[in-house]
């Protein structure tokens, strides 16, 4: 999840900096530039992790007249200030979310977005367990989210330990389901949010709002304000991460399904546009795709001005 990898990186940086060679600061902080970037050559789609590297390099260039030891403390400091703020987000994201859930609503999900891919808690999960908490009687459909199965694996897990009950179907159950008014609701979460509402995440997300609009269900996206790029003013300018072929080409990374010499394509991500998406949740509230620009960050005419 796109705030793991965020936190992840901070984690990165601090840690890699505790082994920096540096006998100066000057020294040190070109050493974590580099850790840096190395680190963004990563994962070019969730936005997180690029936010939290500007953050690290941002706390040792404020911190720069200081000695080499006490860089490494104030870089271990901030990155676990990012993983406590994240876990902090995730609850009042929950809070703000279960207010949209109704006792007896069965909601839809796709990819995870739970404590396994945050500080902990979850965004789209963490909405889900708030409403649970709450005493709100609702039942978890799980898409299976191929090809790595984070659905079927770690959301469906999640839930399960939590009590929360859920059922596993396959991504192209959803439409079959929703038909047969089995779905009241449909609650993902977000690698990347662009200036204008569009949203990136775990691919077939995409498929499941154009099916929850065909089918007059609201479509809600949970993600803390980090996750938002103000510099990117739609969706078409998100970069999407493709994952090897194998991940298409075996089952279980050992059984052959596709045939030899037949090519794949295995996008890991894509981009929900804002007028498909109901609202909005985050930690300072929920909004409507296009008051995020307004309510938390700028307008995507002074980006594009920027």
């Amino acid at each position: 999840g796109a705030p793991a990898i965020g936190i992840a990186a901070a984690m990165g940086v601090a840690l890699g900096a505790q082994s920096v060679p540096a006998s100066d600061s000057r020294m040190f902080l070109h050493a974590v530039e580099d850790i840096c970037r190395e680190l963004a050559a990563t994962r070019p789609t969730a936005v997180n992790l690029f936010w939290a590297l500007e953050r690290m390099k941002r706390v040792a260039y404020q911190a720069r007249d200081s000695s080499v030891a006490e860089l490494q403390a104030r870089l271990v400091q901030e990155a676990c200030a990012i993983l406590d703020e994240d876990l902090a987000m995730n609850k009042a994201i929950g809070a703000h979310g279960a207010s949209l859930i109704q006792t007896g609503q069965r909601i839809l999900t796709h990819c995870n977005a739970g404590a396994l891919a945050t500080g902990g808690y979850g965004t789209a999960l963490g909405v889900i367990r708030r409403a649970w908490e709450e005493g709100k009687a609702i039942h978890v459909f799980a898409d299976e989210t191929r090809p790595v199965l984070q659905g079927a694996r770690l959301t469906a897990w999640e839930l399960h330990q939590d009590g929360i009950p859920v059922t596993v179907l396959t991504d192209n159950a959803a439409g079959a389901l929703m038909a047969q008014g089995l779905i009241d609701l449909c609650l993902v979460g977000a690698d990347r949010i662009a200036a204008n509402g569009d949203v990136a995440n775990k691919i077939g997300t995409y498929s499941v709002a154009l099916l929850a609009r065909a089918h007059g269900l609201p479509f809600y996206v949970a993600a803390p304000s980090s996750t938002i790029d103000f510099n990117i003013p739609s969706g078409r300018h998100i970069p999407i991460e493709h994952r090897p072929d194998e991940e298409v080409i075996f089952l279980d990374r050992t059984r052959r399904i596709v045939p030899d010499g037949v090519p794949v394509i295995n996008p890991a991500f894509d981009v929900t546009p804002a007028e498909y998406i109901t609202a909005i949740i985050t930690e300072h509230g929920i909004y409507r795709p296009m008051e995020l620009c307004k309510q938390i960050g700028r307008s995507p005419e002074e980006d594009n001005r920027q």
